[in-house]
């Protein structure tokens, strides 16, 4: 065993689980540390807790004095908890965080000094934006950028900095931000859903988007990982032979959780509680070392910005721990990679869930119509959708029968769907007595008795419908979780508005009564998204022919996925919807693939080095060692040689073999990324899908390959065996 590999695995025999002291109950902890409702009332005056609330909820602007009363409220409040600085959190379009501390530190006349913190910093800051992501929105050699605090995301502390939510934007006012498009989204959704829900609730008021993401997750043992440059460098392994025992005997999934995973899992579940995510689940996920937790369902924005700060949180408990947390989507080959599942809905403002059925007719019409008019808007943007979750990470894991497929469909299950298809019989223009008593006793009448657990959980469909809300299984666990969500909700904001124009024209101008135009135009939802519903197994060919039959996309590359971003219907949905701009829309495909790019051309850089310098060298120093073996054997037993050390002469021919195929595809991999790197945008990124990403597989082989003749004492890398089976 090579040294490094032998003084990582020392250094991890001898780790024994972080004691977590947990005296307290969670509801006792839960957002201590969040500048919430409880922390307003108590250090903010009426008025000035009155309009944070009226901001918060109606979207009304707060008066510059009263944002000065409320950063000195805020300051003092986190100064009693021991903040010393104070920064604007927001998530810029590197699909991570960003924050820069202040002090709250200001002198005077150079002699004394105070700590302030007023409505001007709080409101608004001026970060440099020179080198963030920003797809041509504006100058290189212009950085301003502007940061602006979002009320409807409460500020924390964590450690001793004062965290404010915020959105980040240009000196032009475009976003160069995930958060904003996501406010815009929420917006419209509500705007429309309400107006929706007014057919069937005259005091609807306001319709809130929900979510509740489950996170998926490896944890690598952190002395294992720095010995792995490609975990460091990438985020995943690029070699690694699969070990003997991988997850086949389905021994990990909901077993036992090891003590050091456990003992992390209890910190941060504490820090959660602090700043007030709402972690409830834990549980081992399939693959060895894999884990998932998951959250009680929160306001979409809150929810998005809570999973963001999740994962910047994990990495710093993590390293309390000793681990290292992969994120990425297919860390390691031959077992299960890691998602982000959203499990969304929507609620209106007394409490509804517009997602599931009602005890009553009327009820169950308002839950089919939110039902169907999703089912509607995921069929006519199916493109777009795919094009959400598209990322060189998740590229790994879409479409290989592992996670859902890279086509677009929803499940809903077997009585829903006879639901539907019952539905969609039902006479069109004005029913009769008998009819409109059949479908309200019949087929309406009937969801209570059969929705909730009606069928069996389809994990091959990227769309599915799990009896209250609606599960998007095809996030990546690296993901943003605003980015897919801005997408889902701008297209349902969008159908909703059109179905509501239809069935408003209907009762106008053919005088059908308001349940029998909205019975018509469902009617004909129903037939209209019939393709996009799919009740069978998501993997293999049957299902991707079907599909085309169906005339679904199937863009399996990222580079392919990107291009609807900017297609004619996606830029007339979003400036349609006032979500996104066309130059907003235009920066995010150029971001996109600028990143794919340059995330291809770190993996291939990586790999070649690995190959190259530690895999080839290894080899030939074993292989050295099998020429001196031979070279004695023939000096003992002469002419027979040959036959004694055929084992040995025939091992350093495959090796030799080897060696030569490792040497020569990565000069053609060099070769072909040259020129990948003279390219720019789509044409850059398309030639290292087509060109440069297949060596990867062909490299890939034949070191690991090696790494099954080489002497184990001599191998450079620590292996799989011992990165998923270390406790």
């Amino acid at each position: 065993m090579s040294r490094i590999r032998f003084n990582a695995l020392q250094e991890t025999l001898h780790r024994s689980p972080i004691k977590v002291l947990q005296s307290e109950k969670r509801s006792t902890l839960f957002g201590q540390n969040v500048f919430n409702k409880h922390a307003m009332q108590q250090y903010l005056t009426r008025a000035a807790y009155e309009s944070v609330m009226d901001a918060i909820e109606h979207g009304t602007k707060i008066d510059r004095k009263i944002a000065d009363q409320v950063a000195v409220s805020m300051k003092d409040w986190a100064m009693s908890k021991g903040a010393t600085h104070y920064t604007h959190w927001f998530q810029p379009l590197t699909g991570a965080t960003a924050e820069k501390h202040d002090a709250f530190f200001e002198s005077i006349n150079g002699s004394l000094a105070m700590e302030k913190f007023d409505g001007e910093q709080l409101v608004q800051q001026q970060p440099d934006a020179a080198s963030f992501p920003h797809g041509g929105i504006r100058n290189t050699f212009e950085a301003r950028g502007y940061t602006a605090w979002d009320p409807t995301s409460p500020a924390f502390i964590y450690e001793t900095t004062l965290c404010i939510p915020t959105i980040f934007v240009a000196y032009t006012g475009e976003a160069l931000d995930n958060k904003t498009p996501l406010l815009r989204a929420l917006q419209a959704i509500d705007t429309h859903a309400t107006a929706v829900c007014k057919f069937f609730d005259k005091n609807a008021a306001k319709v809130s988007a929900t979510l509740g993401w489950e996170q998926e997750f490896f944890l690598i043992d952190d002395a294992l990982a720095l010995s792995r440059p490609d975990i460091q460098l990438t985020g995943r392994t690029l070699l690694g032979h699969s070990p003997a025992k991988g997850q086949q005997l389905e021994d990990h999934y909901f077993g036992t959780i090891p003590a050091r995973a456990m003992s992390f899992m209890q910190d941060l579940e504490q820090e959660c509680m602090l700043l007030g995510i709402p972690v409830k689940t834990r549980h081992n996920e399939v693959a060895p070392n894999q884990f998932e937790v998951a959250p009680i369902f929160e306001e979409a924005n809150l929810a998005v910005d809570h999973n963001s700060l999740l994962m910047d949180v994990m990495q710093k408990v993590s390293r309390r721990h000793r681990f290292k947390v992969l994120f990425h989507e297919k860390p390691f080959a031959g077992i299960n990679g890691s998602s982000k599942h959203n499990n969304w809905s929507l609620s209106s403002n007394n409490g509804t869930n517009l997602l599931s059925p009602g005890k009553t007719p009327m009820k169950n019409l308002q839950f089919l119509t939110f039902f169907i008019n999703t089912i509607k808007a995921v069929h006519t943007y199916e493109e777009l959708l795919r094009g959400s979750v598209a990322s060189p990470s998740n590229e790994h894991r879409l479409g290989t029968n592992e996670a859902p497929p890279t086509i677009m469909s929803v499940f809903i299950g077997s009585q829903l769907s006879a639901v539907l298809d019952d539905l969609e019989n039902v006479t069109k223009g004005k029913l009769s007595p008998q009819e409109k008593t059949d479908l309200k006793l019949n087929i309406i009448g009937k969801i209570p008795e059969i929705l909730l657990d009606n069928t069996d959980k389809n994990r091959t469909s990227p769309f599915a419908f799990t009896g209250n809300k609606f599960e998007f299984r095809a996030v990546g666990a690296l993901a943003n979780c605003a980015i897919p969500m801005t997408v889902l909700f701008t297209i349902v904001a969008k159908q909703l508005k059109e179905f509501k124009i239809e069935v408003d024209a209907l009762v106008g101008e053919k005088k059908l009564k308001k349940d029998e135009a909205v019975f018509n135009i469902l009617r004909e939802y129903i037939k209209d998204s019939k393709a996009i519903r799919f009740e069978g197994d998501g993997y293999g060919e049957v299902w991707e022919k079907e599909a085309k039959k169906r005339g679904l996309s199937n863009n399996k590359s990222t580079p392919e996925a990107l291009k609807v971003k900017i297609s004619d219907k996606a830029i007339n949905l979003f400036e349609e919807m006032q979500v996104m701009s066309k130059m907003e829309l235009k920066a995010r495909y150029e971001v996109g693939l600028e990143s794919y790019s340059k995330k291809m051309q770190i993996e291939s850089r990586v790999l070649g080095d690995i190959a190259r310098n530690h895999v080839v060298p290894t080899a030939v120093i074993y292989q050295n060692t099998l020429l001196e073996n031979t070279k004695n054997l023939k000096e003992i037993f002469g002419g027979d040689y040959k036959n004694i050390a055929k084992e040995q002469i025939d091992l350093i021919m495959i090796i030799s073999n080897h060696i030569t195929q490792i040497n020569a595809l990565v000069i053609e991999m060099e070769v072909e990324k040259t020129k990948a790197n003279k390219f720019e945008g789509l044409k850059s990124a398309e030639y290292y899908s087509k060109k440069v990403k297949p060596f990867f597989e062909e490299i890939r082989y034949h070191c690991d390959q090696l790494e099954t003749m080489v002497d184990d004492n001599l191998w450079p890398l620590t292996k799989y065996r011992e990165l998923l089976f270390t406790k």
